[in-house]
């Protein structure tokens, strides 16, 4: 089974990952949304969850490749899949991001630069391993040569989790990394990773979550992680339960919307299990999805 999608941003070479999948709420996912119309969008299961997906990228960069979230990760028990359904796992002992990784001839070791929008497990769980035949299971940094970039200000959310947002924040995704001195904190409102590939804040999903945008020779690609988590969430006033500040979120989008029907962006989403991504494009309805790429096996 193929895990990769690949397209070019200007010069830039662009690889989405799939790092497996999972199943949440759905009435979490949609928030104030009622049912009747988002289940004509998507089928939940018995236990009201649907299906989506934990997509990473990959950027080829003349300074080398850099990864953006990294996935669930290995260290959970069963319990913890279960609830979420997760299915990670990749072929020989890897994970599913190992097995994109290897899909285009690379290891964990190549990658230079880890870019983290946020720190929920979904996106920031993959950054630290359990090697698997490890008997003591010692957590360890999952990229051993890469710089990790995250927001001080995430961090310093993630670190005084209160009983509402506990259950996204696992210390052991991020903790080893700055106990092995691999992190870069990011300030501010923006930030430049390499060339071409630079952050942004949008406020709502956390207070301090960042989307990414790709830019090469005139040409854009925003991975907007959960602001837009499903081509299911581009109407503005689709937006999760999970978020903790909704009507900030609501202007997140607002903005990155202007700027994209302006620019001509394209754009990944990091959690839909049956759509990569596309073009955005201005609807009658507001923004909306045109030269659709399908998932792998969708």
């Amino acid at each position: 089974m193929t895990r990769v999608t690949t397209q070019t941003v200007g010069r830039l070479t662009v690889h989405t990952l799939e790092a497996g999948g999972q199943q949440l709420d759905g009435g979490a996912m949609f928030g104030v949304v009622p049912k009747p119309l988002w289940e004509k969008r998507i089928t939940a299961d018995a236990r009201n969850r649907i299906p989506l997906a934990m997509r990473c990228l990959l950027i080829e960069q003349d300074d080398g490749l850099v990864l953006v979230d990294t996935g669930s990760g290995n260290k959970e028990d069963a319990k913890f899949l279960d609830i979420y359904g997760i299915t990670n796992g990749g072929t020989n002992g890897r994970t599913a991001l190992e097995d994109g990784l290897a899909e285009l001839g690379h290891r964990p070791e190549d990658v230079r630069r880890v870019v983290l929008t946020h720190l929920h497990f979904d996106h920031a769980g993959g950054a630290t391993w359990i090697a698997p035949d490890d008997a003591e299971r010692r957590v360890q940094p999952t990229f051993p040569n890469a710089r990790y970039h995250l927001h001080r200000r995430e961090l310093e959310f993630a670190r005084s989790a209160n009983e509402r947002t506990r259950a996204s924040y696992f210390p052991r995704n991020y903790d080893p990394l700055l106990e092995a001195g691999l992190v870069d904190v990011m300030d501010g409102p923006a930030g430049r990773i390499v060339p071409g590939v630079r952050t942004m804040v949008t406020p709502g999903h956390t207070p301090w979550h960042q989307v990414v945008l790709i830019e090469s020779e005139g040409e854009a690609l925003l991975y907007p992680a959960d602001t837009v988590p499903t081509a299911h969430h581009l109407p503005l006033a689709w937006i999760m339960g999970y978020d903790v500040e909704p009507l900030r979120t609501l202007e997140s989008k607002r903005a990155l919307y202007h700027r994209a029907a302006m620019e001509g962006w394209r754009i990944v989403f990091e959690h839909d299990g049956h759509t990569v991504g596309g073009r955005l494009v201005e609807g009658e309805r507001g923004m909306a999805l045109a030269d659709a790429i399908p998932a792998p096996g969708a």
